[in-house]
């Protein structure tokens, strides 16, 4: 049975102009689990992984504003508890959605730690913006008491940014491939998963965030799956995106986006990475990467809609 990793991002949970309650999570989620529900009863294996902001940033955010009275704890840990508490969320979304139309499947959300390389240049470059925004004066504070790197993020204040780190392989690989055997659903790599170090077969979390595509593409290599499927806010990639030159991708090699992302189509901080994860995945074996918006799923995988990237 032909196994998809579909990768939730953002607005299947929560969209940048949202509220951002419970409630209007659970919503949006409840929308989103309805076609999944579809794809794995008609026959496919399904893996999903999603996104967590700004989930993580607002946890992050809690320790702060409550340091005085409870210990505040470390990124991975704050990565972890993002996971978690999403997991739990789709995982009870997806089961009752599958029970509501007759498929008594089992549905588990993993935890899971993603190894990088303590040597990534990353790690001397942090780029990715996390938590609250602060005053140059409690920035400067938060440099010399804590180590952070803080930058100026778009004139609205001060922000910590933290490394992120290419994903190397998935702790829990082979423990996702058994459950998927055993026709269990998984969720797993939320927010790109917890990065991790291994030193001579252990492990020991490290403050870093890890893009959740490419973590998916790694996954998705380690579990054989057949298809990568990113949901996104825009329905098809495009070339000269926002530009009067914009022209949508519908069905492309790789190696004719790999030439996009060459000349620099695709922007660091929105496709980019989700190219790159296309590639990776397309290029250790995958058979395609599906790109849509979150609300065509079905549409994407039935009737060709979104933008498919495909072998050479």
């Amino acid at each position: 049975m032909a196994t998809d990793i579909i990768a939730l991002g953002g607005n299947a949970i929560i969209p940048k102009s949202g509220s951002g309650t419970i409630e209007e999570q659970r919503r949006l989620t409840d929308a989103s689990m309805k076609q999944v529900a579809e794809l794995i009863i008609s026959g496919r294996r399904v893996v999903l992984t999603h996104g967590n902001g700004p989930i993580v940033g607002n946890i992050v955010e809690r320790n702060e504003a409550v340091k005085d009275r409870i210990p505040p704890m470390p990124l991975d840990v704050c990565g972890a508890d993002s996971q978690g508490g999403i997991g739990y969320m789709i995982q009870q979304s997806l089961l009752n959605e599958l029970h509501l139309k007759g498929a008594m499947k089992d549905v588990v959300s993993i935890v899971s730690q993603v190894v990088v390389d303590e040597n990534d240049d990353a790690f001397q470059n942090p780029t990715k913006p996390i938590g609250p925004f602060y005053t140059k004066e409690e920035a400067e504070e938060l440099m010399r008491t804590k180590g952070w790197e803080m930058r100026m993020d778009a004139n609205r204040g001060y922000r910590r940014v933290v490394p992120s780190p290419k994903p190397k392989r998935i702790v829990e690989a082979n423990v996702i491939a058994k459950l998927l055997d055993s026709g269990i659903v998984v969720i797993a790599v939320g927010g790109g998963g917890v990065p991790v170090v291994e030193h001579r077969g252990t492990f020991s979390g490290v403050e870093a965030v890890i893009d959740k595509d490419r973590a998916s593409a790694v996954l998705g290599r380690m579990v054989e799956a057949e298809r990568l499927i990113i949901l996104t806010s825009v329905p098809e990639v495009y070339t000269g995106f926002g530009t009067d030159h914009e022209k949508a991708l519908r069905r492309v090699s790789v190696s004719e986006v790999r030439a996009f992302y060459d000349r620099g189509e695709f922007q660091p901080g929105s496709m980019g990475p989700k190219i790159e994860a296309a590639i990776e995945f397309l290029s250790n074996g995958g058979k395609e990467v599906i790109i849509s918006d979150a609300t065509k799923l079905l549409d994407a995988c039935s009737n060709g809609a979104g933008t498919h990237i495909v072998p050479d």
